[in-house]
């Protein structure tokens, strides 16, 4: 029913109009109080005024007014709407006085300038204000193609951020792959499954806007094991999951980007002091995440998105999917780094 009124609202924004007019106007004829008028026939009047000026309104509507918005030329808009105009009401007055008396002269009210006059003025009131719809629906309907668009824009500006993110995994997985191959390493087989796994979500589970928590640190998880596996389970990782991660729902791929950076940046197998510790924790509908590790001195860290494909590409994408909805902190100090990021999940 909903779909039906939005999909037929002018039409019935138009038909509201002329059903109130049509009431008002045999209400107005009915307790004329100089004679006694019935129901029938003040609807019969009522019913020839309503029926004159939808015309009039219509043929403006459909015919003059889209053709004055094409031409752009007033006079000539003026001709083509006063000619048709001036006949109607004059077939519409002969009609009424020979519809209130009989042309007896009885109403001398209807054959008066004065009654002319308030025609021509209502009819040019309704002929505007039907005008004013149009421009009205036009206007609405603009404001959605615009919306629609900028939408559009947004959800391709969204995809295309989201397809970099692969491309960016797969680069340091792979270079991990190698390393693990060309060392001859017995992790090597777990390496290439726990790929598929993640290429399985990547490709398979992370296509709508929003994903289930819980599938977000699964692949999270799978991604830490694969670190774990390429640094021979020598640097200290801590995850830590709080709160109810079954319900919530994110935006794919918005955590790892500052979980790669932290192995990539604050991690070697060469420094026993490396660490990394990560906190997902979800109170009702916001998710606080924290990201810390170590620093190596050489690192040249990517601090704040200042640098790097991928911060730049989790800003925008914060950007685009939380709006005022998130809240972004780096702690850079001389030896830890931390990323704390807030959001209000929808």
């Amino acid at each position: 029913m909903q779909s039906y009124f939005q999909r037929n609202r002018v039409l019935l924004l138009h038909l509201s109009f002329w059903c109130v007019y049509l009431s008002f106007s045999v209400y107005q004829i009915s307790s004329y109080r100089r004679r006694e008028v019935d129901f029938s026939s003040a609807f019969m009047f009522a019913s020839t005024q309503v029926i004159f000026n939808m015309i009039v309104a219509y043929m403006n509507f459909f015919y003059q007014l889209p053709r004055f918005l094409v031409r752009k030329k007033i006079w000539l808009y003026l001709i083509e709407f006063f000619i048709p105009f001036t006949i109607l009401i004059i077939l519409r007055v002969m009609l009424q006085r020979y519809m209130i008396d009989g042309y007896t002269y009885q109403e001398k009210y209807f054959y008066s300038p004065v009654y002319v006059v308030q025609l021509v003025v209502i009819t040019i009131f309704i002929v505007v204000f039907v005008s004013m719809l149009r421009f009205a629906v036009d206007w609405f309907e603009f404001e959605a193609k615009k919306k629609a668009v900028e939408n559009e824009k947004l959800t391709a500006e969204l995809n295309f951020l989201k397809a970099q993110i692969n491309p960016h995994f797969l680069f340091n997985t792979l270079n991990n792959l190698y390393y693990l191959a060309y060392s001859k390493s017995e992790n090597t087989t777990e390496v290439v499954a726990r790929l598929s796994q993640m290429m399985r979500y990547m490709i398979y589970d992370s296509n709508a806007p929003r994903v289930l928590m819980s599938k977000e640190i699964e692949y999270i998880e799978s991604y830490i094991s694969l670190e774990r596996l390429r640094l021979n389970n020598q640097i200290p990782i801590d995850l830590k999951i709080e709160g109810d991660v079954n319900t919530a729902l994110i935006t794919p791929f918005i955590l790892i980007t500052f979980l790669e950076n932290a192995f990539k940046h604050g991690v070697t197998n060469n420094n026993p002091n490396s660490w990394v510790k990560i906190l997902v924790k979800v109170e009702g509908n916001q998710c606080l995440y924290t990201v810390s590790n170590s620093k190596i001195a050489s690192a040249q860290l990517d601090n704040g998105g200042k640098s790097g494909i991928g911060l730049q590409n989790v800003h925008r994408r914060l950007e685009l999917s939380y709006p005022s909805q998130y809240e972004l902190k780096v702690n850079d100090t001389t030896d830890q780094y931390t990323v704390q990021l807030k959001l209000t999940l929808s």
